[in-house]
């Protein structure tokens, strides 16, 4: 069940859902944005980006455990400001990651949440590919979520920090569950490094 804006809100007051800054307005008011839709929240992009590097290295990506490292090793870092955005060209790759640290605590007796991040149709209209093949945000999850971005779009697109650049969709998981981490648990960096 995909929880509506009511009960996203609902879900953070009562812990189930941890989104840190919390997201505001919660309500819409003439000529102001309001982070809420129907059924999922806005999220913004961080001011740190992670842009990998054209090169002869390879990787073999049936390796578990090495990604980060190999991105980290072969990128280069940018800090956006308001006065130094970047410039995504077209065909360009990048990583950020969400300004939000999200989390879905495990807790006994609750119903637990998951949680999908989308791409804003705004952005996708422009060309701009947010967060490919990989959107589930597991029960237990803590940090904020990398962003995989690609413009396929013909121009030049401006990622500003503070945007609004993806959304996320809460949905309730049914029956009890084992956790399971994966390699990226507890990152704090585009590449996913702790």
């Amino acid at each position: 069940m995909i929880l509506s804006n009511i009960e996203i809100q609902r879900a953070l007051e009562e812990g189930r859902l941890v989104i840190e800054p919390e997201p505001l307005p919660r309500r819409p008011t003439a000529g102001e944005y309001c982070p809420y839709d129907t059924h999922a929240v806005d999220l913004r992009l961080h001011h740190e980006i992670t842009v990998p590097q054209a090169g002869p290295y390879h990787y073999d990506v049936c390796e578990r455990g090495t990604l980060s490292e190999v991105i980290a090793r072969h990128s280069q870092k940018f800090l956006l400001t308001d006065e130094k955005p970047y410039p995504l060209r077209p065909h360009q790759f990048l990583l950020g990651r969400t300004l939000e640290r999200i989390e879905l605590p495990v807790d006994r007796g609750t119903p637990h949440l998951a949680a999908r991040i989308e791409g804003k149709s705004s952005r996708a209209r422009c060309g701009l590919m947010v967060h490919f093949t990989a959107p589930t945000v597991h029960p237990g999850w803590a940090g904020p979520l990398t962003l995989e971005m690609i413009n396929l779009g013909p121009m030049t697109l401006i990622l500003r920090p503070g945007m609004p650049i993806a959304q996320l969709i809460i949905e309730e998981v049914r029956g009890e569950i084992f956790l399971n981490p994966s390699e990226f648990h507890g990152q704090s960096t585009p590449e996913g490094l702790a």
